[in-house]
């Protein structure tokens, strides 16, 4: 079976995480679309399922959680009547949470922007802490009621309600400009300076330059939703353990301890050489009981 050397995987991998589409990866790596779309969604899945491994009995003090939009097949507008209200046709939202202190992203969840898919995500962070924290979220409505549920009312939690000139959407793709914010203590006793949403605000910049499938205005949005998640999983894979924060001189992950030192992109394809790896041992498995139960 043909397969793309050590170093070809590297280069298409870094490509995606520096925010090119599938396309511009091909013209820049030579390697056929198909087999970038494919190397994609099987480094997301390894990414996915290693990073909810490892993101357990996490030490942080305060989160900072926020939601942002994307769409796939096509804008909600444009989404055919056959296809309305099936999820992963037009609105897609990615949930995602942020330690304050270390920049590290322990969970997040792609799904819509309802209170079921708020309840699942909070339980989802509540399992990943170690101790009790401050919580900072905006002022969307299900986050309170998912809140209080997942943390069994164990939690700090603060909103912030920030005020736009003409409403938060003045302009077509910006919001407006904020002229004021009310930090309101909805549980606990959250500490009034840390209630805020900047880093996970800054953090959905990230996202937008390092991933074509959220740029607003592009012809790289995703087409499946499956594909849109392994992307996702595999920018926070690499947002974590490979890329050096800037004001942390190190990752993430080594900040919050669950890493040792920072990654390299070689490191990070080992996870799915590592499953190739186990995969072919239970095939090669699988075929010896087959010859031994046929020559029985």
């Amino acid at each position: 079976m043909n397969r793309l050397s050590a170093e070809k995987r590297a280069a298409v991998i870094a490509s995606l995480v520096e925010g090119n589409s599938i396309r511009a990866t091909v013209r820049m790596t030579g390697v056929a679309k198909a087999t970038v779309t494919k190397l994609l969604v099987d480094m997301g899945t390894v990414c996915s399922i290693y990073q909810d491994r490892v993101m357990r009995d996490l030490t942080c003090e305060r989160v900072q959680c926020d939601e942002i939009w994307s769409f796939c097949y096509a804008k909600a507008k444009n989404v055919p009547e056959e296809k309305q209200g099936e999820f992963g046709y037009g609105d897609v939202w990615t949930w995602v949470a942020i330690d304050a202190d270390t920049k590290l992203v322990p969970t997040y969840r792609i799904g819509t922007r309802d209170m079921i898919e708020a309840r699942l995500f909070m339980e989802d962070l509540s399992r990943r802490l170690a101790n009790r924290v401050q919580i900072s979220t905006d002022g969307h409505p299900p986050y309170a009621t998912a809140i209080r549920g997942a943390f069994n009312g164990d939690i700090d939690y603060g909103q912030i309600m920030k005020t736009y000139v003409g409403g938060h959407n003045e302009t077509r793709y910006s919001p407006g400009v904020c002229i004021g914010a009310e930090k309101r203590v909805m549980n606990g006793s959250p500490d009034p300076s840390h209630i805020s949403t900047s880093y996970v605000e800054r953090q959905n910049l990230t996202m937008r330059m390092s991933m074509r499938r959220f740029t607003r205005l592009t012809n790289g949005f995703s087409k499946k939703v499956e594909n849109l998640a392994a992307a996702v999983s595999l920018h926070f894979a690499h947002y974590n353990f490979v890329r050096v924060h800037s004001s942390l001189g190190t990752t993430p992950a080594v900040a919050a301890g669950v890493a040792d030192h920072a990654w390299s992109v070689a490191e990070l394809i080992g996870l799915l050489e590592d499953a190739e790896a186990v995969s072919v041992k239970r095939g090669s498995y699988t075929k010896t009981r087959e010859r031994r139960a046929d020559s029985k």
